[in-house]
């Protein structure tokens, strides 16, 4: 797939609107029951950035990074608002704030992973755009340091450990993160006067699989 390693301007990213979508097929039966089905495996996140738009220079930044995405061509990383840490917005990631794997004396590659959970029920989203800089890595609860320790591949997210952890011990990780998206249109229609007198250009994004 086509993506470039480049982040869409914070400051507008930040403002922005949008969460994660699911898509559910569901099929009303004669007696009032539901079959509901998920043909997606996981959410995909959508976003208008418009929001974060508050000046002509703003504007002119996006009208340059879309220009340099080609449109809809080029997937980039963008910085969702609401959720880009391994723990809460308000809090600092830390190296034991989610399980990526269980040592088995063997495996040295694990997946960075979020789990988004509530009551029995969780979701593991596999986090493919890690911050560089930020990931901290832990086996059993001690910290491990990146590059004697461990390497990160920033492009998917993969940990690897320099020795296997051993059978039954934890690997936990801390990171910040980004969603690789695209824009969702070929075209960016902005009316200065309509801006100027307080509308919202829309500059509609879709989070990509990779």
């Amino acid at each position: 797939m086509s993506f470039h390693e480049v982040l869409f301007p914070v400051d507008i990213a930040l403002n922005s609107e949008g969460g994660p979508t699911r898509k559910t097929d569901i099929v009303a039966l004669v007696s009032g029951h539901e079959e509901r089905n998920a043909p997606w495996a996981g959410s995909r996140r959508a976003f208008n950035a418009g929001y974060g738009v508050k000046s002509v220079a703003d504007i002119e930044d996006v009208i340059a990074f879309f220009e340099a995405r080609h449109g809809r061509l080029y997937g980039f990383r963008f910085r969702d608002p609401f959720d880009f840490k391994s723990c809460r917005v308000a809090q600092t990631p830390a190296p034991d704030d989610q399980l990526i794997g269980t040592g088995d004396g063997v495996e040295t590659s694990f997946q960075l992973v979020k789990r988004y959970a509530s009551g029995a029920a969780s979701y593991a989203r596999p986090i493919q755009k890690p911050v560089a800089g930020s990931v901290r890595v832990a086996v059993d609860g001690v910290e491990q340091a990146q590059g004697a320790d461990f390497t990160l591949d920033e492009t998917t997210g993969g940990v690897t450990l320099a020795s296997a952890p051993g059978a039954g011990l934890s690997v936990t990780a801390g990171f910040l993160f980004d969603t690789p998206v695209r824009f969702d249109t070929d075209e960016l229609r902005i009316n200065l006067a309509a801006f100027q007198a307080g509308d919202i250009p829309s500059i509609p994004l879709l989070e990509i699989l990779i």
